[in-house]
């Protein structure tokens, strides 16, 4: 009969309050041995709460700086409601507070995460190793929350000789299955159920898992500790909160003007069509229309008919060939562009006035709305991870855009958008301050 698998875990207790400067290597060496435990072997988990290592290490502040010090870890905040904040620390960790806790820690006093939580990890199973002899893994944990799960549960912040991810990618199943996406987090399944006998609030911050050795040793050695936990902002597709997404989007509406050879997905274009056209509009209209250019016969027709038609008003103007030659080749980010959309206004539904004033004012309104239409387009796509460049040149050749495209004599071209994928990341956006631009009466 074949040997069932299992693992066992315990609690070490034993373990004295921590204080800043403590030798957690001695405290934790002589709770592990203590009678009645069975001590520590080759091939076991340590899961050490990271509690004890931040008061090990100093990371204790007064409590009435608990939202200085939240505003000190921050990198960026993901979501916020009321006086909660979710947010991105320092260490990436996606988390409530930034970690900061004012739980197992002194009347008046707030804990921080550890500095390094990899690094404290290794110290300690560095002189775990030189003071009782064994090759054991260690993880540091925390409580976190999850997005659409309740409850809370402890996971991983900082490894050390530890295979935190076991990627199983490449085998089958047992049903001979490739596994294409399946990516196991050990370390947070160590750190969980480390959590099932610690508690929290038994005063246990140190378990003990063993029987699980293939997830200690050689390999762990090499693994790059907990941070490879913590997944890339490329690779997030759940990176913000409703209203920070918003906000984030808008600022990565960034004008793109060198794109890469990469196909556009169509679809991407359409769901940013569908957001364009929530935009407000006068009279409950629907003053917009986008002509999307897919193929590149189509762009090149259009474009080779607009320089054309360019060249001959700048000669008109005077400007001499080699002027022109210059601004026909700035004129080029739409010619490089692998998706070109030409967003068009429409008076449908419109009122007609006996005043000329007031059908100027008419038009203004669906001018403006048409620009609304063209904004929520823009930043759909940069939340669709498209890079785009909205260029007013189809404007000054409308006659032009219209029997090219064969448009009906109703739709205005309101510019041309480029569309694809960005060459390279965006220089860095001037700050603006917002009170620069704000009349208060």
């Amino acid at each position: 009969m074949s040997e069932v698998p299992g693992y066992r875990v315990w609690a070490v207790p034993g373990i004295p309050e921590v204080r800043a400067g403590d030798d957690l290597v001695k405290l934790l060496a002589g709770a592990v041995t203590g009678e009645g435990l069975p001590g520590l072997a080759d091939g076991d988990v340590l899961l050490v709460t990271s509690k004890i290592v931040s008061k090990a290490e100093g990371r204790i502040v007064r409590a009435g700086d608990r939202e200085a010090a939240i505003d000190a870890e921050t990198v960026r905040v993901v979501a916020r409601r009321g006086p909660l904040r979710i947010v991105e620390n320092r260490l990436g960790l996606v988390m409530a507070a930034a970690g900061v806790d004012a739980s197992n820690t002194a009347a008046g006093t707030i804990l921080l995460l550890p500095e390094d939580p990899d690094a404290s990890a290794r110290a300690l199973r560095d002189g775990l190793r030189e003071a009782l002899g064994v090759d054991v893994g260690v993880i540091v944990t925390d409580t976190f929350g999850r997005p659409w799960r309740n409850g809370l549960t402890d996971v991983a912040i900082g490894a050390a000789g530890v295979r935190v991810l076991d990627d199983l990618r490449g085998g089958t199943d047992a049903h001979g299955n490739p596994l294409s996406a399946t990516v196991v987090a050990t370390a947070d399944e160590l750190a969980a159920a480390g959590d099932l006998v610690k508690g929290k609030v038994a005063g246990l911050p140190v378990a003990v898992v063993r029987g699980l050795p293939h997830v200690v040793g050689e390999d762990g050695d090499r693994a790059p500790g907990a941070r490879a936990l913590v997944r890339s902002a490329g690779d997030d597709m759940f990176r913000l909160g409703t209203s920070e997404a918003v906000r984030e989007a808008v600022t990565l509406r960034r004008t793109v003007r060198e794109f890469t050879g990469e196909p556009v997905d169509g679809a991407a274009v359409r769901r940013a069509v569908a957001a364009a056209v929530t935009a407000p509009a006068p009279h409950h209209t629907t003053p917009w229309r986008f002509v999307l250019l897919e193929s590149e016969e189509a762009r090149v027709r259009l474009l080779d008919a607009m320089r054309e038609a360019w060249i001959a008003d700048l000669r008109g103007d005077g400007f001499g060939e080699e002027s022109i030659a210059k601004r026909v080749r700035r004129g080029d980010v739409l010619r490089n562009a692998p998706y070109l959309v030409v967003p068009c206004l429409v008076m449908d539904g419109s009122h007609t006035y006996p005043d000329a004033r007031r059908n100027a004012s008419e038009r203004e309104m669906f001018v403006v709305a048409a620009g609304a239409a063209v904004q929520n387009f823009l930043v759909a796509l940069a939340g669709e991870r498209l890079g785009s460049a909205w260029i007013s040149s189809t404007m000054f050749c409308r006659d032009v855009v219209r029997e090219v495209l064969e448009l009906p004599e109703g739709w205005d071209p309101m510019g041309a958008v480029a569309v694809g994928h960005a060459a390279a990341a965006p220089r860095e956006r001037p700050v603006r301050v917002a009170d620069a631009f704000i009349a208060v009466r």
